[in-house]
């Protein structure tokens, strides 16, 4: 199954003026915000990639095309350095697409130009490229298949840290909540999608405003649900944290590590 990476944004609240990458190419330890979300789709065998570029694009395609796969891989190191015999690989299956969707495109408008891409494909994966997350994406895409939906999302609970206030005509709070406890979900980012989408998406559209609030009203949307770890990376802040889990060893959303049932890839 193809997957769609929306990876053209600015990520001006990620960056705040300290670089001028992509948002897609925060680091999280040795390896990208991007390269995370590619191996979890691979993990679950969906190893063909579009990356729907705009700013930035030259960073994205300069680091695969100098990927280094000893950089997560072991390898033996042989003939005084000269042969270099990797015993896993990361990337060796994997077909990835780099097409230029425009710096200032919408998501919708960024999906409708690498359709021609997805011909044939019933069902396809799509990413914001900067959310990670360890949900079971075999058991989404099943849930639409079974399904009379056109599209699905994952719905994640908002952080921890906003407080809903409710307050009164004359401008006094009456009451302050957290908003985990208010029962509120989120678009999580996570999207599984049938071609029928593209009947709703108009030129320049979005995907969300108007593919899938149209599909909400039809009754063609699904959720998929998931209170496990799910981690955005829109502020510095939220990418500390990310980076903080990844220092100290907790990390879910690694799931070709956590899960012995899938074996990696031999190198090649």
């Amino acid at each position: 199954m193809k997957v769609v990476l929306f990876c053209g944004g600015q990520g001006l609240r990620m960056r705040e003026g300290v670089t001028d990458l992509p948002k897609p190419m925060i680091m999280v330890g040795h390896r990208p915000l991007i390269w995370h979300v590619m191996r979890y789709y691979a993990h679950f065998g969906h190893t063909e990639f579009i990356l729907c570029l705009g700013y930035g694009a030259h960073y994205i395609k300069d680091y695969f095309l100098n990927y280094r796969e000893t950089a997560s891989n072991d390898f033996t190191l042989s003939g005084g350095g000269q042969r270099v015999e990797l015993l896993s690989a990361d990337i060796a299956d994997w077909t990835i697409h780099f097409i230029d969707t425009g710096v200032d495109s919408a998501i919708g408008e960024r999906l409708r130009r690498v359709r021609h891409l997805l011909q044939g494909e019933d069902v396809f994966l799509a990413n914001y490229s900067d959310v990670l997350t360890d949900a079971p994406l075999d058991v989404m895409v099943e849930r639409l298949v079974r399904s009379d939906a056109i599209g699905s999302l994952l719905a994640a609970r908002p952080d921890k840290s906003f407080h809903c206030v409710n307050i009164g005509k004359d401008g006094r709070i009456r009451s302050i909540q957290a908003s985990a406890d208010m029962g509120l979900w989120v678009n999580g980012g996570f999207f599984v999608l049938r071609q029928e989408v593209f009947d709703f998406i108009p030129k320049g559209g979005d995907l969300v405003e108007d593919a899938c609030t149209a599909l909400a009203e039809r009754n063609r949307l699904l959720s998929y649900s998931y209170t496990g770890f799910w981690h955005p990376t829109d502020t510095i802040k939220e990418r500390n944290n990310l980076e903080a889990h990844f220092a100290r060893g907790d990390r879910p959303w690694m799931v070709w590590e956590t899960d012995p049932t899938r074996a990696p890839a031999p190198a090649v």
